[in-house]
Formats: C-alpha cells, sequence, structure tokens
C-alpha cells in the first residue's frame, strides 16, 4: 500500500473509572472522555485489571468507601494493578483510603496501607472545607507540570496531616508529596510511581484539573 492510502490510527488510552457505588462519578467519567481516553465504567475484575489507567473515586465516610471496596473485592484488584506497576489514580476518598487508617466520628477503620498515615478531621473553624485552595506541589512533579501554585477544587472534613514516609529509605524513590491548607496543611496529592492521588477533585477544578487528568493520561 503506498504511504498515501496508509490511514493513520493514534490509540486511545482505555481508563477504568471503579464504580463500587461510592457515588455520582459522571463528573469524572465526562472529564476523561473530553480529554480522549476510553472509558470504562465498571466493578469488573478483567475490565479494572487490563485497562491502562484505573481512576478509583470516592465520596462520602472512609469506612463506607472501605467497605464498599471490600464487597466486590476491589482492593485486592487495586493491589495487583499496583504490584505490576499499572496507573491508579485516586481521588478524594479513593485517595484517602490508599492510607494505613482513617478516623472519622471516633470508629477507626483499616486502610490499604500504601502509603503510611492516618485520614484525621481538621482542625479547623469552617467544615467542610470547601472550595478553591492553591497547592504546593515539587518542582519535578509530572502531575503538577505546568500547574505549581494553582488553585483546586476540594470539599473534605478529612486529611492526612503528616507525612510518615522516610524520605531517607535506600530501597525505593520516595513519593512526591503536595501540599495544601485549611486549619493545618494536609497532603493534596501524592505521586508513588504507578499509583497517585489527590484529595482535590480535579475533573471539577477547571481549565488547571484538566491539565493534571491529561498529564495523568500521558503516563499511561
Amino acid at each position: 500500500m503506498s504511504q498515501q492510502g496508509r490511514a493513520t490510527t493514534v490509540q486511545k488510552k482505555t481508563v477504568a473509572v471503579l464504580d463500587y457505588g461510592s457515588g455520582n462519578i459522571h463528573s469524572a467519567v465526562h472529564a476523561l472522555r473530553r480529554l480522549g481516553a476510553k472509558v470504562e465504567v465498571t466493578a469488573d475484575a478483567e475490565q479494572v485489571l487490563n485497562a491502562d489507567g484505573l481512576v478509583v473515586p470516592g465520596v462520602g465516610s472512609f469506612d463506607a468507601v472501605a467497605n464498599g471496596l471490600r464487597a466486590i473485592e476491589a482492593m485486592r484488584w487495586i493491589g495487583r494493578r499496583i504490584a505490576g506497576g499499572r496507573a491508579v489514580l485516586g481521588i478524594c476518598v479513593g485517595h484517602q483510603i490508599l492510607f494505613e487508617t482513617g478516623v472519622e466520628h471516633g470508629i477507626t477503620t483499616e486502610g490499604m496501607g500504601e502509603w503510611p498515615g492516618t485520614v484525621e478531621k481538621l482542625p479547623a473553624e469552617v467544615l467542610p472545607h470547601m472550595g478553591w485552595s492553591e497547592i504546593r506541589a515539587p518542582e519535578n512533579s509530572v502531575l503538577f507540570a505546568g500547574l505549581h501554585r494553582e488553585r483546586f477544587y476540594f470539599v473534605h472534613s478529612y486529611a492526612v496531616r503528616r507525612w510518615e514516609f522516610d524520605q531517607n529509605s535506600q530501597h525505593m524513590r520516595p513519593p512526591q508529596v503536595t501540599w495544601a491548607h485549611h486549619g493545618s496543611d494536609f497532603i493534596a496529592a501524592i505521586e508513588n510511581g504507578p499509583l497517585s492521588g489527590t484529595q482535590f477533585h480535579p475533573e471539577k477544578s477547571g481549565d488547571a484539573g484538566m491539565q493534571l487528568l491529561n498529564n495523568w493520561i500521558g503516563t499511561l
């Protein structure tokens, strides 16, 4: 076939959005599709494991999200993707669940333990923290490339306020930690190899959020 006769096809990246009953996921699905991803809203293990990227959304309480994920064995699927170097992005409580524990209303719930830390109530006069806040990202961040000191949209009352990872570990590259402030500093995002999480909602954060999602898709 001649060069002129060949059709050029750009393969779309497949992104599975995990559907486990946590709430409204339409904004995330719409944003990813606008960026050209092939989106599968699914609770099917095969689709979750085989997609180029997996988004784990989450709204509501830590224990409800943890129980919802465990009910369909999704924590095991997420763990398998991480072990295989396959991209995972947690959003809001989907980000929180990646830490060791969550404490809400006196109830302590075990998380996935991918990162050390406890999700706890923010010491702020006004809760929930709802609105736009500036973030402080590391200069070599991939997620926040071109987005340093931008503002993102948050809706939460709980977060991880202390980072307890051994930054001097000789056995692995330390995660990239991004911070924000409401009542105290808290972790706004983490990048850790194939695993990333944002406390804010990139899908509701305008142009900056779309750029972040596009940066993430670019890593798939």
